[in-house]
C-alpha cells in the first residue's frame, strides 16, 4: 500500500504568488538602477529546479515523499541555502526563498549564490529512525543529481529541520563520496562535534539582535520611527513564532538589551503580558506541551492573529511569508517591523504600512544571520580547523604583556575582573559573534548610506534590494554579460 505525501498550496496576496511578490521588490530595484532588461532577466531567472518523489517503507508500509531543490543563482559557487521540511512546501515558495538567498547573500557580501530546498512531510509525525531513514533517501537523490555538494550546493536548516537532520545528512554524504576529503562541508548547521560551528543554531536570532542594536545606534532612525529614547532597553515588542529564531531573538533582547516581551504569537494561539513574559519559562513550557496553550503567568488568546495588531515599540515576524496583508496592515500599530522570517509583509502591505509612518527592517538584512554563520562554518569545514586553534594563547600572551607594563608603569593594580577578561584569548564563538556583528553594521550602513544618497530610494528594504542587484549585476558585467 502506498501513501502520498503531496505539497499543501500556500496562500498568496492579491493573486501575487510568493516568488511574484519577491520579482516585483525586485524590479522595483532594477527600476532605480536602470538596469539592461537581458541582464534583468538573467539575474532574476531560477537556473535549475530539481524535483524528487522517493518511496520509503515505514512500519511496512510504504510512503511516496516529495522534495525540491532550487537553485537561483550560480554566479557565485557554492549556492546556499536552506531545506524546509514542511506539509504546505511547494516549488514556488522554494525558488522564491532561493532567489531571496541570492540578494541576501549578496548584500551581507556572503560569497554564496542562492539556492533553497524543501521536504514535503511533517517531522513529528515519524520516530527518530524513520525520519533519518527518510532524511537519508532524500540526501542520495540530491547528492547524485548534482544539487548537494561541498563546491557547487552547500544545503542548511530551515524550517522544520535543525542541527540533528544535517547530521544526518552529512553522513549519508559522506557515505555516499568516502573519497572527498571536504565532505564534512556539504552541508551547514550540523552540531558542533560532527564540523558545526559554535554559534549556528542562535546565528538568525543573534543577527536580529545585532540588526536591532545597530538601527537603535542612529536616532535619526529612531525618531524617523517613532520611538522613544533610551535605547532597546525602553522597547516593547511583539514576536510572532517562538521557534529557533523567535526564541533566540527574544531571549537575547530581553536578557542582554532589557527589551520587553509583551507578546508571543504561535500557531496555538498568543500569550498577551504587557508587564513581560519570562522568555525561558514559557520555552520550556513549549517544550514540555507542544505550544503556549495553558502558559500560567500569561493571558492566553486563542486567535493568535490578532495579537499581530495590539499596540507595540517593535513587531518581530519569526513564522514565515503572508503575515501582514492587504487585509490588516491597515490594523499594525507597531513603529518598527522586523521581518525575522522570509516575506512576512506582502509587497502591497507594505505600501500600507509606509503610509501610516511605520518603519520596516526588511528579511533580506534582519535574518541574514544564519547564511553569514554558515558560511563561517563552511570555511571551517574547507580548513579542516576550528577558528582561534592557532592565535588565542598568543593573544593571551600579549595581553598580559600589555597588562603587566601598565601596573608596572601606573604603579596600579587591575581589578581581578578586569585582568580575567583582558587575559583571555579570542575564543570561536568570541570569533563567529564578532564577525556577524560586524558583517550586520557594515550592510546597515550601505542601506543608510543608499537612502542618504538617492532619492528615489526611500524605504529599507528598495535600499537593500538596490546593493544586493547591484552588486550581482557588477559581477555579471565583469564576465561581458549586460
Amino acid at each position: 500500500m502506498e501513501h502520498a505525501v503531496n505539497a499543501v498550496e500556500m496562500p498568496t496576496s492579491n493573486g501575487h504568488s510568493f516568488s511574484e511578490n519577491v520579482d516585483r521588490l525586485v524590479d522595483k530595484a532594477m527600476a532605480v538602477l536602470n538596469i539592461d532588461p537581458a541582464l534583468a532577466e538573467t539575474i532574476k531567472a531560477c537556473q535549475s529546479v530539481l524535483q524528487v518523489r522517493f518511496p520509503v517503507k515505514i512500519h511496512g508500509e510504504v510512503e511516496i515523499f516529495t522534495g525540491w531543490r532550487a537553485i537561483h543563482s550560480e554566479h557565485m559557487l557554492p549556492s546556499k541555502g536552506g531545506i524546509r521540511f514542511a506539509t504546505f512546501v511547494n516549488q514556488d515558495e522554494v525558488e522564491a526563498l532561493a532567489a531571496l538567498m541570492t540578494y541576501k547573500c549578496a548584500l551581507a557580501d556572503v560569497p554564496f549564490g542562492g539556492a533553497k530546498g524543501g521536504l514535503v512531510i511533517e517531522p513529528a509525525k515519524y520516530e527518530e529512525d524513520d525520519l533519518r531513514k527518510i532524511v537519508s533517501h532524500f540526501t542520495r537523490h540530491l547528492a547524485a543529481k548534482g544539487f548537494m555538494h561541498p563546491a557547487t550546493n552547500v544545503p542548511a536548516p530551515d524550517m522544520g529541520a535543525g542541527p540533528r537532520e544535517m547530521s544526518w545528512m552529512a553522513d549519508a554524504y559522506r557515505h555516499l563520496y568516502p573519497e572527498d576529503i571536504n565532505a564534512q562541508a556539504c552541508v551547514t548547521g550540523k552540531p558542533v562535534d560532527p564540523g558545526g560551528i559554535e554559534g549556528r543554531t542562535e546565528a538568525t536570532g543573534r543577527g536580529v539582535q545585532y540588526a536591532l542594536q545597530e538601527f537603535f545606534r542612529h536616532t535619526d532612525d529612531v525618531r524617523k520611527a517613532g520611538l522613544g529614547e533610551g535605547g532597546l532597553s525602553r522597547q516593547s515588542f511583539v514576536i510572532q513564532g517562538f521557534g529557533n529564531v523567535g526564541y533566540h531573538a527574544a531571549k537575547f533582547l530581553t536578557g542582554d538589551d532589557k527589551a520587553t516581551l509583551i507578546a508571543i504569537v504561535e500557531r496555538d494561539g498568543a500569550l498577551v503580558n504587557t508587564e513581560g513574559i519570562d522568555v525561558e519559562k514559557v520555552h520550556q513550557h513549549m517544550l514540555a506541551t507542544g505550544g503556549v496553550h495553558g502558559y500560567p503567568d500569561a493571558t492566553y488568546v486563542e486567535n493568535g492573529t490578532q495579537v499581530l495588531e495590539m499596540e507595540c515599540d517593535i513587531l518581530i515576524l519569526a513564522a514565515m511569508e503572508n503575515q501582514i496583508t492587504t487585509g490588516n496592515a491597515e490594523r499594525i500599530r507597531a513603529r518598527l517591523i522586523v521581518e525575522g522570517a522570509n516575506g512576512p509583509v506582502t509587497f502591497d502591505a507594505e505600501t500600507i504600512l509606509k503610509k501610516q509612518g511605520a518603519v520596516i527592517l526588511p528579511d533580506l538584512y534582519i535574518n541574514a544571520g544564519g547564511v553569514v554563520v554558515s558560511y563561517f562554518e563552511w570555511t571551517k569545514n574547507l580548513s579542516h580547523m576550528r577558528y582561534g586553534r592557532m592565535q588565542r594563547r598568543h593573544q593571551e600572551t600579549q595581553s598580559r604583556h600589555y597588562v603587566t607594563a601598565l601596573e608596572s608603569t601606573t604603579g596600579q593594580t587591575l581589578p581581578d575582573w578586569m585582568r580575567d577578561e583582558l587575559f583571555q584569548g579570542a575564543r570561536e564563538i568570541d570569533l563567529v559573534r564578532s564577525g556577524l556583528d560586524d558583517t550586520m553594521r557594515e550592510a546597515y550602513r550601505q542601506i543608510r548610506e543608499v537612502m542618504s544618497e538617492d532619492p528615489d530610494v526611500d524605504d529599507m528594504r528598495t535600499a537593500a534590494y538596490v546593493i544586493a542587484v547591484n552588486k550581482i549585476a557588477r559581477w555579471y558585467r565583469t564576465l561581458g554579460i549586460s
